[in-house]
């Protein structure tokens, strides 16, 4: 087996609540700059172990999700050994091939990947991300009218295959980096587990 890896996903964007890229429509205002980030509970990719990884990319979408042609800055956790850096690419350039491939297809150019201090916490429902100096983003979850978090299940687009996307709301996103300067107050979030295989 190439990969095994359970974890959590957090994400914000710049698109207002609810992003419609999941859905396969175009994004606010014409284009999505995202943070998608997972963080691997456990699971080993290539034989190396990377349990307590986390791998996030900083993503400029140009237009319609589907499309591709994604611009991303990618960043590992700077505990990760360079076998695990090197695993956890390995996953989401696709080259494993699996779920993770069909997403990494959309990704047209990687400007960078760096190794840097990177924070993935999820306190009861709500979430926060810290990644190095260039990224700072806090979530919650919407919830239905039973107390449960609010869920997106089989949409065309998802960066966790195979799992529901519960759908929230960033009260904090900021990206600062190469051509990326975002400073939001309550636009998209999304969060949830997955489980990925091949």
């Amino acid at each position: 087996m190439a990969y095994q890896l359970e974890g959590r996903l957090l994400e914000v964007c710049t698109c207002n609540t609810l992003c419609p890229c999941w859905v396969g429509e175009d994004p606010d205002g014409g284009r999505c700059d995202g943070v998608l980030a997972w963080h691997v509970d456990k699971g080993a990719a290539n034989g190396v172990d990377v349990s307590g990884r986390t791998l996030v990319i900083l993503t400029h979408i140009p237009g319609n999700i589907l499309k591709g042609n994604w611009k991303v800055r990618v960043y590992v956790d700077d505990g990760a050994t360079p076998a695990q850096r090197d695993a956890l690419l390995s996953v989401w350039t696709g080259k494993l091939g699996g779920p993770v491939a069909d997403l990494a297809k959309l990704v047209g150019e990687v400007m960078a990947v760096e190794q840097v201090p990177i924070s993935f916490e999820v306190k009861g429902m709500n979430g926060s991300l810290r990644v190095g100096k260039a990224i700072t983003a806090d979530l919650t979850p919407f919830t239905g009218a039973t107390g449960k978090p609010t869920a997106l299940h089989d949409t065309i687009f998802t960066t966790i295959p195979g799992s529901p996307a519960y759908v929230g709301k960033a009260s904090r996103y900021v990206a600062t980096a190469p051509t990326f300067d975002i400073d939001l107050r309550d636009h998209n979030a999304v969060s949830g587990s997955f489980r990925f295989e091949a």
